[in-house]
């Protein structure tokens, strides 16, 4: 049985929220009274998940203040079976990776709180190495950290042109689609992880 490695995405796969940003963090900005414009808001929050301003400048640049940034992770929840899986990974998996576009404080957070740090061999996040999907650089990041060949590594990300991007690197990849909206067939797609792990166990 070859072994591969899986590389998953955080918002949308481990998390709940496919687009916190929208879904989550602008939200929470108008709730707490700070800046009204959502496309400001995401140039905000661009610049941080490149690294480029910490997280409690954000929140400055938004008008918050950044003793509430625990109150906003808050409200990130886990996919409801990741724990299943996470206990159970299958055979097939050498190690186990993500990928993610963002904010590093955030990200190290979320992982502490959730206890998905111990679970994962590494963690590509965009605020730690200035680059986001679907720009080739962060892939040859992770793929450099990770020691592989892209063929050797299963890609699962909620988004297409995540996807493709890895793709052309030459990623074996995987839509993941938990909200059964998206309709394709150039990508295998999985609903859930109960769903990802079986079909990983039919690679072994």
């Amino acid at each position: 049985m070859k072994r591969i490695v899986l590389v998953v995405d955080a918002m949308g796969v481990l998390y709940e929220s496919a687009d916190d940003v929208a879904e989550l963090l602008v939200p929470f900005v108008n709730e707490n009274g700070g800046e009204s414009d959502p496309g400001a808001i995401e140039r905000q929050y661009l610049e941080a998940s490149l690294g480029r301003i910490s997280a409690a400048t954000f929140w400055r640049n938004v008008d918050v203040s950044p003793t509430l940034e625990d109150k906003y992770l808050a409200r990130h929840r886990l996919a409801d079976d990741l724990p299943i899986f996470l206990q159970n990974l299958p055979e097939v998996v050498a190690s186990l990776w993500c990928l993610s576009n963002d904010v590093s404080e955030w990200s190290r957070k979320l992982r502490t709180q959730h206890g998905l740090t111990d679970q994962f061999s590494g963690f590509v996040i965009s605020g730690d190495v200035g680059i986001r999907k679907p720009s080739p650089g962060i892939y040859q990041c992770l793929l450099a950290r990770i020691g592989r060949s892209a063929s050797e590594c299963i890609f699962v990300d909620d988004r297409s042109r995540n996807l493709e991007a890895a793709s052309v690197i030459g990623f074996q990849t995987v839509l993941f689609d938990r909200s059964f909206k998206k309709k394709t067939s150039e990508y295998q797609v999985v609903r859930s992880f109960s769903d990802l792990a079986s079909r990983l166990k039919n690679l072994s």
